[in-house]
C-alpha cells in the first residue's frame, strides 16, 4: 500500500479525467471554455456512470442544447465511462455578477482604445448602394477563414444588412437577438464572425424603420463598442453608414485611431464623394489606409471587358486623398494618425452576379463560390489585411518598478 500522500487511486484519476475534458468544452457565445468560466459544478463517477452538474449563464440560454450535448460527449470520452448524467442548473445573480466583471477585465471602460491590440478597420463610402456591406461581411469571412478572431459592428444603424449578408436570419426572417449576461450582450456568430446589428433588437413582426437622430445613434454605437463581449479580437470591421453624418462623426469621436477603408464604384459621381469620407475620417485623426473599388470592369466570356459603371473612381479617389494629404503640412496640434502615408487601391471588385445571390442566400461569395474572379480580389484584400498582425509597438505597457 502506498504512502505517498500525494497518489491518487484510479477512481480519482478517472474523475479528474472527466472533469478535465468537461472543462474543455468551449461556450459557444463566449468562445471559453466552460471551465475557465465556472460553469462545472460537480464530476462524479460511479462504476461506469459519470454524473456532470453544470451552470449555464442564464435560463433559456440559446446554446444550452449544445453545451449539454459537448459535454456528454466529452465525459463519454474518457475510458471505462459508459453512460453519462448531465445536470444542467443556472447560475446565481452573484455568480453572474462575477462573471460578467472577469470578462470585462474589471474595468467598464472602451475596449477598443488606442492601447487595445485590436487592429479597427472601419469601412466607409461616400453613397449608398455601392456594395459597403457585402464587402465589408466578405472581408469578415474571408479573415476568419485564416484564422483570425474577427467581430463586426454594423453601424448603418437606418440600413442595417450585415445580418442578412452573414445567414444571421431565423426561420421568422429574424435576426437572433444577442444573449444578454447581465449588462453584457452575447454577438450571435456566423462563419466564425462575430457580428452585432440594430437589426437584432427590433421587434418581431412587420419590417420597422430606426427613426432616431444623433443622440440616440450615438447611444447605440457607444452600447456596441462598450456593452458588446466581443472577447479578445484580432480584427474588428465597422460597417459604416455612406456618407458624413451622425454616425461617422462618433465613430470618430469614440475611436480616432482607428483605420479607414473607402469603398466607391468606378462611376465618377460615387467617387466624387466617396473622397468626402475619407476626408471627414481625417479631421477626427483617423487614418485612411485604402481604398475598394466595387462593381469595377467584368470580363465576358469572349474576353471582351464591360465597364458597366465605368472605370478609374478607385484611383481618382485614391489620388484626390493624396493630394488632399499632401496640401497639409505636419501640425503639432494635429491628432494622431491624421496626417496619413499613402493611399492605395487595394483592388477592384469585378462586376459580379454570384456576388448578389451570395448576398442575399446568406453565404457570403468567398464561402459560395472562392473561384469567382470577385471573390478571388476580395480574399486578396483579405490576405493583405491579415499579413499585418497585432504588435505592441508605439504602446505603452502597464510596467511598474519596484
Amino acid at each position: 500500500m502506498s504512502t505517498d500522500p500525494t497518489s491518487t487511486s484510479p477512481h480519482d484519476q478517472q474523475v479528474a479525467a472527466v472533469r478535465a475534458a468537461v472543462a474543455a468544452v468551449m461556450d459557444p457565445e463566449l468562445r471559453r471554455p466552460i471551465g475557465e468560466l465556472d460553469m462545472v459544478r460537480a464530476v462524479a463517477v460511479s462504476a461506469e456512470r459519470a454524473t456532470v452538474s453544470i451552470a449555464l449563464t442564464i435560463v433559456g440560454c440559446p446554446a444550452a442544447d449544445r453545451i449539454e450535448r459537448e459535454v456528454r460527449a466529452a465525459a463519454s470520452s474518457i475510458p471505462g465511462i459508459e453512460e453519462v448524467d448531465v445536470e444542467v442548473g443556472v447560475m446565481s445573480p452573484a455568480e453572474r455578477t462575477a462573471l460578467v466583471e472577469r470578462l470585462r477585465g474589471g474595468t467598464r471602460r472602451m475596449p477598443f482604445g488606442p492601447d487595445s491590440l485590436t487592429r479597427v478597420i472601419a469601412i466607409t463610402s461616400g453613397k449608398g448602394g455601392v456594395g459597403k456591406s457585402t464587402v465589408t461581411a466578405n472581408l469578415a469571412v474571408a479573415l476568419a477563414a485564416r484564422g483570425l478572431a474577427v467581430g463586426v459592428i454594423d453601424a448603418d444603424v437606418h440600413g442595417f444588412s450585415i445580418p442578412a449578408l452573414l445567414g444571421l436570419v431565423g426561420d421568422d426572417g429574424l435576426p437572433p437577438q444577442p444573449t444578454r449576461v447581465g449588462d453584457l450582450m452575447l454577438p450571435p456568430v456566423a462563419f466564425g464572425v462575430k457580428a452585432i446589428s440594430i437589426g437584432m433588437f427590433l421587434p418581431p413582426g412587420a419590417p420597422a424603420a430606426v427613426a432616431w437622430r444623433g443622440p440616440m445613434l450615438h447611444r447605440t454605437i457607444q452600447q456596441f463598442l462598450t456593452e458588446v463581449f466581443f472577447g479578445d479580437l484580432d480584427v474588428l470591421l465597422i460597417d459604416m453608414p455612406p456618407g458624413t453624418g451622425d454616425i461617422a462623426i462618433t465613430v470618430g469621436q469614440l475611436l480616432p485611431h482607428a483605420e479607414v477603408v473607402v469603398v466607391t464604384t468606378p462611376q465618377a459621381a460615387a467617387a466624387e464623394v466617396a473622397v468626402r469620407s475619407g476626408l471627414l475620417a481625417r479631421q477626427t485623426g483617423q487614418r485612411v489606409v485604402g481604398v475598394i473599388e466595387n462593381m469595377g470592369p467584368l470580363t465576358l466570356p469572349d474576353g471582351t471587358r464591360l465597364d458597366l459603371f465605368g472605370h478609374g473612381g478607385g484611383e481618382t479617389v485614391a489620388r484626390a486623398l493624396n493630394a488632399s494629404s499632401a496640401e497639409r503640412s505636419p501640425n503639432a496640434d494635429a491628432p494622431a494618425g491624421a496626417i496619413p502615408g499613402p493611399v492605395e487601391v487595394w483592388g477592384s471588385v469585378p462586376l459580379s452576379a454570384a456576388v448578389r445571390s451570395g448576398g442575399d442566400s446568406g453565404v457570403p461569395l468567398v464561402v459560395s463560390d472562392p473561384d469567382d474572379p470577385a471573390a478571388r480580389v476580395l480574399e486578396d484584400i483579405a490576405t493583405r489585411l491579415s499579413s499585418r498582425p497585432r504588435g505592441l509597438g508605439a504602446r505603452q505597457l502597464p510596467l511598474t518598478v519596484t
